[in-house]
């Protein structure tokens, strides 16, 4: 388990499910990438377990994203409410 103090102050969100699901990646896949366990992304995609700053920078540079695209404090938009600007009508 992280070090890091758990709590609902300062969740830490990511978006790892939807982008190995864009990509057609399946966990075992993405840990294989990023030389972990495929139960370690399972626990990171449900929010049980936060990852290090060095595992964090692996994930986001398989996908070619800037760590912010890929993990936050706040909870992530849906991408269709982004593109389409659904309930601001």
């Amino acid at each position: 388990m992280s070090p890091v103090r758990r709590g609902k102050e300062l969740p830490i969100y990511n978006r790892l499910q939807v982008l190995r699901a864009e990509r057609g990646m399946s966990r075992a896949a993405l840990a294989e990438a990023v030389e972990v366990n495929p139960q370690t992304i399972g626990a990171l995609e449900r929010g049980d377990h936060y990852p290090s700053l060095d595992l964090a920078m692996r994930l986001c540079a398989v996908f070619g994203l800037p760590v912010e695209a890929v993990f936050n404090r706040e909870p992530f938009t849906p991408l269709s409410t982004q593109v389409y600007r659904v309930g601001e009508r």
